[in-house]
């Protein structure tokens, strides 16, 4: 081993080489040993006082390697997918019923029509209903299909009528329906009822004393216009008119007859 050094190399007097600053003095001399291993005790010492930490098990060196550590991060994911996705379920169902439950605008009043024509997407079958022909015999309105039905009840009607006749084709029958024979437009109801046309069209006038069909049709009470009813050739109405005054409010539709 080597003896004591002459101080590093320092220079006379104290003087740091480099101006180096000087070493404390309370370490006093210090001895650089020329084989390492004279030094082993301090560095057990050293370590010992490092090494603070409890040993681990041969368990907590199994978490620690790399494949279960990826291991536990899969599994931590696969844990919370469900978890999230249960939450976003619940989140959406609780604002479904609030959606649900919040009072939305109010709606508005639908327009009343101010041309006095009250159209309504009535559905169902014609009722099998007999009425009395001028003849007074029972007339049952289903064996006249497809027609127009107008009731007329307290309704000049004389040109209605007859522009209806015009605009049917000559498949479809047109039935005029009043509660008495009064009513009915003097213009084109002359007997017999049913007197063969020149141009091949059916005009059929009926009377309905208790205003059965119109009751059964909820079609409301006469106002002096007529209620207009359209019937294919099953027998299912298409297409009813509260009150109108003028075939070309039911001219769009006699083509679907």
């Amino acid at each position: 081993m080597a003896g004591v050094s002459d101080n590093n190399g320092r220079p006379p007097g104290g003087g740091a080489p480099d101006d180096l600053p000087d070493l404390p003095e309370e370490w006093g001399v210090i001895v650089i040993p020329d084989d390492l291993s004279a030094l082993a005790d301090e560095v057990e010492a050293v370590r010992a006082e490092l090494n603070t930490a409890e040993p681990t098990t041969r368990w907590q060196r199994v978490l620690r390697r790399p494949a279960v550590r990826r291991l536990r991060r899969i599994g931590r994911f696969a844990v919370r997918t469900p978890a999230l996705i249960i939450s976003v379920a619940v989140m959406v169902t609780v604002a479904s019923l609030f959606a649900s439950a919040w009072p939305g605008p109010a709606r508005q009043p639908a327009t009343q029509r101010t041309s006095g024509t009250v159209d309504e997407p009535t559905t169902g079958a014609l009722p099998a209903t007999d009425l009395v022909g001028a003849d007074g015999q029972s007339v049952s309105i289903r064996g006249h299909l497809p027609a127009v039905v107008l009731l007329t009840d307290g309704c000049d009607c004389g040109a209605l009528i007859a522009d209806t006749i015009s605009a049917v084709s000559a498949e479809t029958a047109v039935l005029v329906v009043t509660v008495s024979a009064v009513s009915a437009s003097p213009s084109v109801l002359r007997p017999p009822a049913q007197t063969p046309r020149a141009d091949g069209k059916s005009v059929t006038f009926l009377l309905d004393q208790t205003a059965g069909l119109r009751r059964h049709l909820r079609l409301g009470t006469p106002d002096g216009t007529a209620a207009v009813i359209l019937v294919n050739s099953s027998g299912d109405i298409i297409r009813t008119w509260q009150r109108t005054a003028s075939v070309e409010d039911i001219r769009p539709d006699l083509a679907r007859l």
